[in-house]
C-alpha cells in the first residue's frame, strides 16, 4: 500500500502545481498556444462534471468525491487478493479524485486547463472538452480497472473449470 502513495502524491502535486500555474499564468480570455490547431493550454472552471454536464453542482460533486475517496479506503484496507492493475487503479483515482476535489472545496470549481483539437471528422467534441491532470488520472484507473476486472473474471472461469 506504501508504494501507492508512490503513484497517487506526485500526480496529485502535479495536478495542483499545473493548476496553480494555470491560474497565475493563464487569462480565461487568452489561450497559450502550444501547437497551432492542435493544442493549447486554457483557463476554463467547470462546477460540475465531464465535458462540463451537470452544471453548477458542485456541493454535490464535493459530498460524491469524499464518498469515492471512503470507497476506496474500504477497499484497501479490506485487502483481499492483491492485483497490479486492481492498486494502479486505486492509487490513479485517489489521485483523480483528490485533486478534483481540493478544487472544488478551494476555488468551488474545478480548473481544467489541456485543450485538444484532433481534427476527427464528424466529431462531436471538437475540439475535445478541456481537462486537467486528475481528469486523465481517473480516465486511466478507469481502463486499468477494466483490465483488471476483465483478467479477474477470466481468473475465476478458469478456476471455476478445473473444478468442474
Amino acid at each position: 500500500m506504501k508504494w501507492m502513495l508512490f503513484l497517487s502524491l506526485p500526480l496529485y502535486l502535479a495536478d495542483q502545481l499545473s493548476k496553480r500555474w494555470v491560474l497565475h499564468n493563464i487569462d480565461p480570455e487568452s489561450p497559450r498556444i502550444i501547437i497551432p490547431g492542435v493544442f493549447d493550454i486554457v483557463h476554463v472552471t467547470n462546477t460540475g462534471a465531464a465535458f462540463g454536464s451537470f452544471k453548477n453542482n458542485n456541493a454535490f460533486f464535493v459530498v460524491l468525491s469524499f464518498l469515492a475517496l471512503a470507497s476506496i479506503i474500504v477497499l484497501l484496507l479490506r485487502g483481499g487478493r492483491r492485483d497490479a492493475w486492481r492498486d494502479i487503479s486505486l492509487a490513479l483515482l485517489v489521485a483523480g479524485v483528490a485533486g478534483n476535489l481540493t478544487d472544488r472545496l478551494s476555488y468551488g470549481r474545478v480548473i481544467d486547463f489541456l485543450l485538444f483539437d484532433l481534427h476527427i471528422p464528424l466529431s462531436v467534441f471538437r475540439p475535445w472538452p478541456a481537462f486537467n491532470v486528475a481528469d486523465s488520472c481517473i480516465c486511466v484507473a478507469v481502463v486499468c480497472f477494466i483490465v483488471y476486472s476483465l483478467r479477474d473474471s477470466r481468473s475465476k472461469a478458469r478456476s471455476y473449470s478445473a473444478s468442474v
